[in-house]
């Protein structure tokens, strides 16, 4: 038999390749999957994980005790038409009898003075210009007495500084003085009134009407609300209060004057002005020192239309310790107190504490109203501020800044890794 050409016989036949795989080929694989995998996670997975955002501190903030203070009971007397007031609070705290506009007498020096010195201003310990009176303040002088006015002499060519022309007029009482000043700072009595109605316009006192500089007159009239703010002003005027608390003052010329407000230095009384007239009976305007928790707080009130004066000063001691009582100095905040209280995922903690102390002064019965407001924060520096926390006392507002007591981080880098879904 002839064998077939190009077939070698000696070269066996492939056998079949297998389907599995071995497995030292599966492990390579397994392997690069594996380092794959580590790089991805390496190389996106963790900049993502510490780049995400962190969820936000959660705030928990107490709900507020309500505060209410305790009711006043001011005691005026029976007698007369009155209001007080403190320094610092707006308007009135209480009032008693008629509060329509009254005789004022010489309470209307006051604005006199304020007048003057808002035309020829002193302050501190300044004497002010020299005064040279003449013939012309010898006639007011006469007539004043003519008037049975409450006087203080005067010679023409006599030589007062201004500050102690202010003293003669409010220390005795001394019209001549109230209007020779008037005349010394505005030319006339016409120009000086036009000023003073100005100012009362200025200050909100649109029921004071003033038709001469010293209240002989019984058309200078008010009411007792607007003497109360009168009051106020003059407290404010450092030379004009320092000069209604001097109880006696010596002068060239004229000698020893004497403070006709005799109560001067009891129950903290430390101004302000008398008046006397048939037609305004007698009134005081005055202001008073008391101590309020602790607290130095000054009253001003006013009572008008009483029979005498030994028989109004007798009543005012006990009106000042009953206001004084009806007065309460509220807490709002300590520095440093806290209002939030902040805990991260992550289990930091921080308190949003208040920047400063704080207390607000209160008439009678009121509620004092708590709102706290506080930021969204991942993280913070200590001091930083985060909110307010903002309190509601009658018609007032008072709001605190809150700051963070400490560092929060703004969520660890082994946290960010350990919480890649958030």
């Amino acid at each position: 038999m002839t064998p077939i050409r190009g077939v070698r016989r000696d070269v066996p036949y492939p056998s079949a390749v297998p389907n599995d795989e071995t497995p030292n080929h599966r492990l390579r694989r397994l392997v690069v999957a594996v380092l794959a995998a580590f790089i991805l996670v390496v190389v996106i997975g963790v900049p993502v994980a510490i780049l995400a955002p962190v969820p936000k501190a959660e705030a928990s903030v107490p709900a507020a005790a309500a505060t209410t203070t305790p009711a006043a009971h001011p005691r005026f007397p029976s007698f007369g038409d009155g209001a007080i007031g403190a320094v610092g609070l707006p308007g009135v705290l209480a009032r008693s009898g008629s509060q329509s506009p009254h005789s004022i007498a010489s309470i209307t020096k006051v604005v006199t003075m304020l007048v003057v010195l808002q035309r020829k201003p002193l302050t501190g310990a300044q004497e002010g210009p020299t005064i040279t009176f003449t013939q012309r303040d010898v006639q007011i002088y006469q007539n004043v007495i003519a008037d049975n006015g409450s006087n203080a002499p005067v010679s023409a060519g006599w030589k007062l500084t201004e500050r102690q022309a202010i003293e003669t007029t409010m220390l005795p009482s001394a019209n001549n003085y109230a209007e020779s000043l008037a005349l010394w700072a505005y030319g006339s009595v016409p120009k000086y009134l036009t000023a003073a109605r100005a100012f009362l316009k200025a200050n909100g006192l649109t029921h004071t009407t003033l038709v001469d500089t010293n209240g002989l007159d019984p058309g200078d009239r008010s009411t007792p609300a607007d003497l109360v703010a009168l009051g106020k002003l003059a407290h404010a005027n450092s030379v004009l209060a320092q000069i209604v608390s001097m109880a006696t003052v010596t002068e060239p010329q004229i000698g020893l004057l004497t403070n006709t407000n005799e109560l001067l230095g009891q129950a903290g009384v430390d101004g302000m002005k008398t008046g006397t007239t048939d037609q305004a009976g007698a009134c005081l305007l005055f202001s008073a020192k008391v101590t309020v928790d602790g607290t130095p707080v000054e009253l001003v009130g006013v009572i008008l239309g009483a029979a005498s004066h030994p028989q109004l000063d007798a009543t005012v001691p006990g009106l000042l310790k009953s206001v004084a009582a009806g007065l309460h100095e509220v807490r709002l905040s300590s520095k440093a107190e806290p209002f939030a209280t902040y805990h991260t995922k992550w289990g930091g903690t921080a308190k949003a504490i208040a920047a400063a102390d704080q207390t607000v002064l209160v008439w009678s019965r009121q509620s004092v109203r708590r709102t706290t407001q506080v930021a969204e924060i991942r993280g913070g520096r200590k001091n930083e501020r985060v909110g307010s926390v903002t309190f509601a006392v009658a018609d007032r507002t008072v709001r605190v800044p809150l700051l963070l007591d400490r560092n929060v981080l703004a969520a660890p880098v082994w946290w960010r890794l350990t919480h890649p879904v958030r």
